[in-house]
Parts: C-alpha cells; sequence; structure tokens
C-alpha cells in the first residue's frame, strides 16, 4: 500500500486529503507544519524510526518551517530527493520559486477539487 504523507497546518485540508486518499487505499501519514514533516521523515531527530512516503503533498506557506524549506531538505538528503513531492498551495506564484526543482512533480491550487487531488495522486502513483 503506498504511502502518502500530508503536510499541512490547516486541519480541515489535512482531515480531507486523509479522507480521500484513504478510501482510495493509501497509508496516509500526516504532517501539521514543515519540522513535523522533516521528523518524522528522518531528517530531524525525532523518537519515532523514519517513515519514507511514496509521495509528499506540501503545503508552503506553514509555521515553524516553511514548504519551500522543506522540499530544499527533502533535494538535499540523498535518501529522500527522490520522493516525488505535489505542491498544495493559495499561492500561484509560487511555482516560480520552485522552477526545475527535480523532485516537484505537480501544482494544484486551493481551494482544490477534492477529485482531482485524487486523480493526480492516483497518476502519480500509477494506480
Amino acid at each position: 500500500m503506498p504511502k502518502v504523507m500530508i503536510v499541512d497546518d490547516e486541519n480541515d485540508v489535512v482531515e480531507l486529503v486523509t479522507f480521500i486518499l484513504s478510501k482510495e487505499g493509501y497509508q496516509v501519514i500526516q504532517a501539521f507544519n514543515g519540522r513535523e514533516a522533516l521528523e518524522k521523515i528522518g531528517l530531524l531527530e525525532y523518537h519515532l524510526p523514519p517513515e519514507k512516503p511514496d509521495l509528499i503533498i506540501l503545503d508552503i506557506m506553514m509555521p515553524e518551517i516553511d514548504g519551500y524549506s522543506v522540499q530544499t531538505k527533502l533535494m538535499e538528503n540523498e535518501s529522500t530527493s527522490g520522493i516525488p513531492v505535489l505542491i498544495l498551495t493559495a499561492k500561484g506564484q509560487m511555482k516560480d520559486l520552485f522552477g526545475m526543482a527535480k523532485n516537484v512533480v505537480e501544482y494544484v491550487e486551493k481551494p482544490f477539487d477534492p477529485k482531482l487531488l485524487r486523480d493526480k495522486v492516483n497518476q502519480l502513483l500509477k494506480k
């Protein structure tokens, strides 16, 4: 069962995405800010074994560590640089910040159509 990490500081978004993807059979890892995501992935000190998702759905504007910094940390580490990232953000102009980042595979703007997000995840994970 593929693992998808949702990283967003809005509880409603995390719960909605978790519901949608769980119905599709995905294991969902929740993180409510960038620091929590990096801890769970194993790039920051954490008390539990790291979890390596098959796809990360990443918000940009978050407290503590923003999505751009998370994506940069992922790219800097050999064990996480290959994890595809879907950017989920209200900021359309953020595409420019990521430019040619190899691990950013898709962008979805908020508010988003849940079916569109589900279909993009299925396509990216070839379900």
